[in-house]
């Protein structure tokens, strides 16, 4: 086991790679009620709507599979499940035009030209031509959109009446799930700048229980601990259905919803699919300190085989695209550093299948704290950023506020390596700039004004 995982020579030990699985699995496992309710919640052309009971099992087994696959083959800390931006594309974008079947055919065709950049080198090739700087900047950025994800989850952060956010979801502090948050939040930090081993873990496990203690005993209205209620679970083990598993038409999309619209979505899935995963596989490798001197990430090719292969089981299992799950950073804070961390998280998602009541014990007020910290942990990569330098500075700040303030990792790359690309020749050093910057530019700026675009052309 030491030797294949490299367990030595990445300075880590099998109990810190076990807490390490058991931290990523806890930090995803919302995963497993989330996607359900977003992908059941929307009808196809036909006014069809998916199994949320199938759609449960569809999500479990996706991950399961795929992040196996990202532990046995890439050797990365990295839990694969459904991209939540990915299924938005697909329940309100493609879902509309076409059957259920045929928007998962898309997703299919979406993994394999993943799988097909990263099997000829290409999508190696784009993340290596990225400057260093930039990179460490991406660390950073998504070190702020997880910390922002763990503040609305918990109620922390919410949206304000006359302005994009407030505190709290009415302008205060209200309710007991916020109450636990902070309190998570509170009892993590201090295990964890004490050194204590699981500290994270810990921190989620305790906040956890107290959650069920508390909606048991108090009347906590449900929507404010969001998609997980805590309580006991009437049963411990469910029968999964994998009714939807294979229920795929992969060219009927374009064909029933016109070659433009299917191309359009396809476009979409692969670019936030692509983007999205190479930056969190960045940020995440970054923290870890798996990346070299030259900013390269160990075993990259099979990495990002696998999260091309992991796409498309997505579509496969029904279960929309799957992708690398920005998450992984908690299982990495608490040690993760090789595959075999995620293994264990696979294996968890494994045994979810039969046991799919214990999965909805955790709430976002439990997990929320764990993603608050080692976003503070990822925001030290910003001193590798050289600020006085303005032609890499701007690119840098632009790539880490926009992650955060448009919720998206694919944004915040796109405006970095653009106005990276247009400074460095505004200073007449085209030349000096890989001819892949500007093809990923081209892409960007289409990615960015593809609506207008098709308004004035179509």
């Amino acid at each position: 086991m030491d030797r294949f995982f490299e367990l030595s020579a990445r300075g880590t030990t099998v109990g810190r790679e076990v807490r390490g699985g058991l931290t990523t699995f806890m930090a995803m496992a919302y995963v497993i009620l989330l996607n359900p309710i977003i992908l059941g919640g929307a009808t196809d052309v036909t006014g069809a709507k998916l199994s949320t009971h199938q759609l449960t099992t569809s999500t479990i087994l996706a991950a399961a599979v795929s992040t196996l696959l990202m532990g046995v083959i890439g050797n990365a800390p990295l839990g694969v499940a459904t991209g939540l931006g990915l299924n938005a594309v697909v329940a309100y974008q493609a879902a509309p035009h076409m059957t259920w079947a045929q928007a998962m055919g898309l997703v299919v065709l979406e993994g394999l030209v993943i799988v097909l950049l990263a099997v000829s080198g290409l999508r190696q090739l784009i993340m290596n031509s990225i400057p260093l700087a930039l990179k460490h900047a991406i660390s950073v950025g998504i070190g702020m959109f997880i910390t922002l994800i763990g503040l609305v989850d918990a109620g922390f952060v919410g949206r304000g009446t006359g302005s994009p956010v407030q505190l709290g979801t009415t302008g205060r502090l209200t309710g007991w799930p916020v109450a636990l948050f902070c309190l998570g939040l509170l009892v993590v930090i201090a295990l964890f700048v004490r050194k204590v081993q699981g500290a994270i873990l810990i921190g989620i496990v305790i906040t956890a229980v107290l959650a069920v203690v508390v909606n048991t005993f108090t009347t906590v209205p449900p929507e404010l601990w969001g998609v997980v209620i805590p309580r006991m679970p009437e049963a411990v083990v469910g029968a999964p259905d994998f009714g939807l598993v294979g229920q795929v038409d992969l060219f009927g999309g374009f064909a029933r919803a016109g070659a433009l619209t299917a191309t359009i979505v396809l476009f979409t899935l692969v670019l936030s699919g692509f983007f999205d995963a190479m930056g969190t596989i960045i940020g995440v490798s970054d923290e870890a300190g798996l990346v070299d001197e030259q900013g390269r990430v160990p075993r990259l090719g099979a990495i990002l085989t696998v999260d091309g292969v992991s796409a498309a089981i997505g579509g496969l299992t029904s279960s929309s695209a799957n992708t690398v799950f920005v998450e992984s950073a908690a299982g990495v804070g608490e040690g993760a550093r090789t595959g075999l961390a995620a293994v264990v998280t696979g294996a968890l998602f494994s045994l979810t299948l039969l046991f799919t009541p214990l999965a909805t014990v955790v709430p976002a007020a439990a997990a929320a704290p764990a993603l608050v910290l080692v976003g503070a942990l990822m925001m030290t990569q910003v001193r590798n950023v050289p600020w006085e330098d303005l032609a890499i500075a701007i690119p840098a700040f632009l790539t880490i506020v926009l992650m955060p303030f448009t919720y998206s990792i694919t944004n915040g790359v796109g405006a970095g390596v653009i106005s990276y690309t247009v400074i460095q020749a505004a200073l007449g050093r085209a030349g000096r700039i890989p001819w892949l910057l500007w093809v990923v530019s081209l892409i960007f700026a289409i990615y960015f004004g593809v609506d207008g675009i098709g308004t004035l052309f179509f």
